[in-house]
């Protein structure tokens, strides 16, 4: 029951408004969204939900649900991202967060790496006026400003060429996103990674902001007003590639192991913001202190960001970012001090 997921692709092209339709049959928007994601495993799901999902889009259960196929990661070295929510090769990826928590410097970023890696990057220009998009156009290979033009060029590269798209939520209300993607797909064009942001901000407060998703990258107020950057939220952040069957075990395992001292550091933190640390248990102390250093570990300099940051952008491989978080998790840098670890790349 392990190797089992939703067909998140197919929901999106049948039930463009998921959270509305979800509620409708007394289905929980977040309960669906977390089984997009993987975050909750197919096979712990109810068996009246995913009949209710299969009746949404009009499918048999058989279509709903994809036995045996993998789901491919694209490794970012972005190791927030490669350790608690990897993008998802072909998938749709949706980036939740206001204004001033660095969603565009993150796609602007990603964008980067991927044209590093062969890549062609479009964006289909958002309605409305938004000139913080030309922060990241020197990262766009092709500009267009309708769904058509979007599927003429990308038919136009064809599968010769890995393509990375991305689009405002205000095509993803008029149901335009979703009509692009069932369009290609009835083509052969399945070579599209699809990245989803919200430049208004209001995403946050919903739960299934642009429909099913197989990536959600939730951004973290607190850590964008502390400076931590990338400010993507390791708790709350998933992704379809972290169900088991599509994952290397050690990957899962410590993936696991840092959520939970995360999950913990925050509470703690709370605390201690108020009281200090003289008043933890010496074992909650020690918690505190290697989510302390397991949080400064994971920002990053970006290479889109050199000339504002004055430092180096800096690429570290998946095996690195798990290497070096089992040390921070199992107490190896325990006497390092927090400072020397923020904005770093990987453990020198």
């Amino acid at each position: 029951m392990d190797n089992i997921r939703l067909n998140v692709s197919l929901l999106r092209r049948r039930v463009p408004n998921l959270t509305s339709a979800a509620k409708s049959v007394g289905l929980r928007p977040a309960t669906v969204s977390n089984l997009c994601t993987g975050k909750i495993p197919v096979g712990r799901a109810e068996v009246r939900t995913l009949v209710a999902l299969a009746d949404l889009a009009g499918c048999s259960l058989d279509d709903l649900i994809i036995r045996g196929e993998k789901v491919e990661m694209i490794e970012t070295k972005i190791k927030v991202v490669d350790l608690f929510a990897p993008l998802t090769k072909g998938g749709t990826n949706g980036l939740v967060a206001r204004p001033g928590m660095g969603q565009l410097v993150l796609l602007a970023e990603l964008f980067y790496r991927l044209k590093m890696d062969g890549f062609t990057t479009m964006l289909l220009n958002p309605e409305g006026n938004h000139p913080e998009v030309n922060d990241i156009s020197n990262e766009i290979d092709v500009i267009t400003n309708s769904i058509e033009e979007s599927y003429e060029k990308a038919l136009a590269l064809g599968n010769s060429k890995e393509i990375a798209f991305a689009a405002d939520r205000s095509h993803v209300l008029s149901g335009k996103i979703q009509e692009l993607q069932e369009k290609l797909d009835n083509v052969g064009i399945h070579s599209v990674t699809t990245f989803l942001v919200d430049l208004s901000g209001e995403v946050v407060d919903e739960d299934l902001p642009f429909g099913p998703l197989e990536t959600l990258w939730q951004f973290d107020a607190d850590l964008a007003a502390r400076h931590k950057f990338p400010a993507i939220n390791p708790v709350y952040s998933t992704s379809s590639v972290l169900e088991g069957a599509h994952l290397d075990l050690q990957h899962l395992s410590i993936q696991q192991r840092a959520q939970k001292l995360l999950r913990r550091y925050r509470e703690l933190r709370s605390l201690v913001n108020v009281r200090g640390t003289d008043r933890l248990p010496e074992s909650e102390l020690l918690t505190f202190q290697r989510g302390e250093r397991l949080e400064a570990y994971l920002t990053q300099p970006f290479y889109v960001a050199e000339q504002f940051s004055g430092k180096k952008g800096e690429s570290v491989s998946l095996q690195d970012t798990l290497s070096d978080v089992r040390k921070i998790l199992d107490g190896s840098l325990d006497t390092v001090q927090v400072d020397s670890l923020i904005y770093i790349g990987s453990l020198r």
